[in-house]
């Protein structure tokens, strides 16, 4: 038996949540709508995940993503999701500073099971089957070791990313025409009949070393909670929340969003899932703390 001493590590880490995986049944629809609405731009489209039988484009959330997969075989992972929940949340995908040690620390522990990894140069990829795991997301921790071009991958607004390709020039110029954007918050409902949502938030900390404040998880750059199952609806992810700079940016975005019929109470519905919009102060550069009604 491994001696869990040598896989002792800090409670928690600093986590970056850096990605956010959707699903669609429509990919091309997805991607009008995104770019429309959010006036982002597709900067990476993987050729990878053709191997699990996917097609993908990644947008840019200023220097994180937003990333929408959608099967093109029978018989896939996603495929069975979309027929039994539609279109919605798939993976939460967050970078920390040590994503190997983590892995040691939660397979010695028999915390998660890992169901795919990929280490490749400075880049430690790993991914977590969800079942058992709160929020009914995949989750996946990653990291990029410090380098002197990285010194601060966690801290630096548009750090390296492995998920949009090996173009960094290129892909980091897209994220930086994205700035007016930054994710900010993340809710996942839980199973129906479930309502412990500060265990949930102690779980994810357990695991995966993200802070946890009450029933928040604080990263760096976004908070995540969790709202109790509903009857009738799946578990997964409820709602997002954007940062807007510039109100009039904001306003044209919600002219996109009423025109296309996807308006809720106070809220957009886009691929299954609640967007919230936070404008932020065009001088202060902070967020007002308003929510805007749609």
């Amino acid at each position: 038996m491994a001696n869990t001493k040598e896989y002792d590590i800090p409670t928690t880490a600093p986590t970056r949540l850096r990605q956010i995986a959707l699903i669609a049944e429509d990919l091309d629809r997805a991607r009008d709508l995104l770019t429309r609405i959010l006036d982002t731009e597709v900067v990476f489209v993987d050729p990878q995940v053709a191997r699990w039988g996917l097609k993908n484009f990644l947008v840019a959330i200023g220097g994180d993503i937003i990333e929408v997969c959608s099967p093109f075989k029978p018989d896939t992972t996603v495929g069975k999701l979309l027929q039994k929940r539609g279109d919605g949340g798939y993976m939460i995908i967050m970078q920390t500073l040590d994503a190997a040690a983590r892995r040691r620390y939660i397979e010695s522990r028999n915390l998660a099971k890992v169901i795919f990894s990929h280490p490749h140069g400075d880049v430690e990829c790993v991914q977590y089957h969800p079942k058992g795991i709160a929020g009914g997301m995949m989750p996946e921790l990653d990291s990029h070791a410090p380098s002197a071009t990285n010194p601060t991958p966690l801290d630096s607004p548009f750090s390296p990313w492995h998920a949009c390709g090996s173009d960094y020039e290129k892909y980091s110029a897209g994220m930086k025409r994205c700035a007016h954007l930054k994710l900010v918050k993340a809710t996942l409902r839980l199973s129906p009949g479930k309502t412990d949502v500060d265990a949930a938030a102690q779980q994810w900390q357990d695991f995966f070393g993200v802070e946890k404040q009450g029933s928040e998880l604080v990263f760096t750059n976004a908070r995540l909670n969790f709202v109790p199952g509903v009857d009738g609806l799946p578990e997964g992810l409820e709602s997002l929340t954007i940062e807007v700079k510039g109100k009039e940016r904001l306003d044209k975005m919600l002219e996109v969003i009423r025109k296309e019929g996807l308006c809720g109470d106070g809220w957009s519905n886009l691929l299954g899932v609640k967007w919230f919009f936070v404008l932020r102060d065009d001088e202060k550069d902070k967020v007002k703390g308003r929510e805007s009604r749609l």
